[in-house]
């Protein structure tokens, strides 16, 4: 790419800040305007449930000083684009105006899935993902909210879900499934955030569908019907069955989409020098066994920034995002998971081993392929670290390997139970092993007594 080039980012959030940065670490020279209406600045999408809750300011959301887009040449738009021209390569955007542009990232993101629903525009109703939700969640709760109805078993479901709570609104969940984000989870890690759940007191209502929400005369909700004709009154409802690509405004523009915006695994769309990354781009082929052709999570976001940057300055690479791993909390209860843990599998194929403490919040579950060399693993309630797991999946170490430096993995800091002790001790009674014995600090040996 020639130095005099102008690259254009529509999209402030991880996936776009991270290449509008890298770009000006790898060329001092080219020119680099972001532009997005949802906010002036890029800012932390994770504590938008913080601020809600009084915890945090939107102004401490922002990882980056006011002055460092400035001193680094990111030219920063706030506003929004109503439409791209591919052919003359330039931007219409609401307001009227046009920017034109040498290179284009498209990094939108995500939005609320709608699954059409009635009612589901009603006032009162919402999903929350961006900076204009949480506004819209503040003046959905702010007077006259008892009772909020949250469709769907997620993450983002959770997070509503400790942001109503703490505003003394309680909470009914509708899943579908028959447990708590069962789709993702396997049926004991399900059962136990399920558990959970309804010990903060929620209302967890599985294997429920929503039918209808229902207004009042001033076209505000006023309850929910299910599809088993339950009525649930509620003056609020939170759509968080899950998100999907944002890209309506680009449809019949000639750029290809399926669910996102289709890319090959250089972000390269069907369009010369219009690129896709973050939760906006969908691979036309998966970029890795154990990934899936829509990548919306943190992280991910990230390398897609970072390998675009380098692609647009040097000699192009692939992208190679190594093995899957993800972390969130369900409440207070940490989850960690790498590699290949579905939520079901083909028991004839692959092996799995599960530990869960008996107060029914730590789990650690393992899967094999049948010579028993790990594929997954996931972690409720404990503190493991990435880099043991990765090097273990990418590696390939046998389950019994993985058992035996175990120790190594534990993140937990001494003051804290050795449960890796009794995970070791109960994989080897599983699997007939003769896993040796480690020797406890007199902390842990103090500590395990409650394991």
């Amino acid at each position: 790419m020639s130095n005099s080039k102008h690259v254009v980012i529509i999209g402030n959030g991880i996936s776009g800040i991270t290449c509008a940065r890298h770009l000006r670490k790898l060329n001092d020279s080219v020119r680099i305007t972001v532009i997005s209406g949802e906010s002036e600045y890029f800012f932390s999408r994770t504590a938008l449930m913080y601020i809600y809750m009084g915890h945090m300011k939107f102004e401490h959301t922002q990882p980056y000083e006011n002055w460092f887009w400035e001193k680094n040449r990111i030219e920063l738009k706030q506003a929004w684009v109503k439409s791209v021209d591919f052919s003359s390569k330039s931007l219409r955007i609401e307001d009227g105006s046009q920017l034109s542009y040498d290179e284009l990232v498209i990094a939108t993101g995500s939005k609320p899935n709608k699954f059409g629903w009635r009612g589901q525009d009603l006032k009162g109703v919402q999903g929350l993902y961006s900076k204009q939700d949480l506004e819209l969640m503040e003046e959905n709760t702010k007077s006259g909210v008892n009772h909020a109805v949250i469709i769907g078993g997620g993450l983002i479901g959770i997070e509503m879900a400790e942001m109503l709570a703490y505003r003394n609104i309680s909470v009914t969940f509708l899943v579908r499934e028959s447990g708590f984000w069962r789709n993702v989870l396997p049926k004991e890690e399900s059962e136990l955030v399920g558990r959970h759940i309804q010990e903060h007191h929620f209302d967890l209502k599985l294997e429920t569908e929503l039918d209808e929400i229902l207004g009042d005369t001033s076209g505000r909700v006023r309850a929910v019907r299910t599809k088993s004709g339950e009525e649930i009154p509620c003056q609020f409802v939170g759509l968080t069955a899950g998100v999907s690509p944002n890209v309506d405004f680009l449809k019949e523009s000639g750029l290809e989409i399926g669910r996102g915006i289709k890319v090959d695994l250089y972000f390269r769309t069907n369009i010369d020098q219009v690129y896709a990354i973050g939760d906006c781009a969908e691979f036309n082929e998966a970029p890795a066994e154990d990934r899936k052709t829509v990548e919306q999570v943190w992280y991910t976001g990230r390398m897609h920034g970072e390998t675009l940057a380098n692609n647009l300055i040097h000699e192009p690479v692939p992208y190679r995002p190594g093995v899957w791993f993800n972390s969130a909390k369900f409440l207070d209860i940490e989850y960690q998971t790498y590699g290949q843990v579905p939520a079901d599998w083909d028991g004839d194929q692959v092996k799995s081993f599960y530990w869960e403490h008996a107060g029914g919040k730590i789990s650690f579950r393992m899967l094999m392929r049948r010579d028993e060399s790990i594929l997954g693993v996931n972690v409720f309630g404990l503190r493991m670290r990435h880099e043991f797991f990765d090097q273990a999946i990418r590696e390939n170490w046998s389950a019994e390997q993985v058992i035996r430096k175990l120790e190594k993995a534990n993140f937990d800091p001494e003051f804290f139970a050795p449960y890796y002790k009794v995970i070791q001790e109960k994989f080897a009674a599983d699997f007939d092993k003769n896993i040796p014995k480690v020797k406890l600090s007199w902390v842990q040996q103090l500590f395990g007594a409650r394991v």
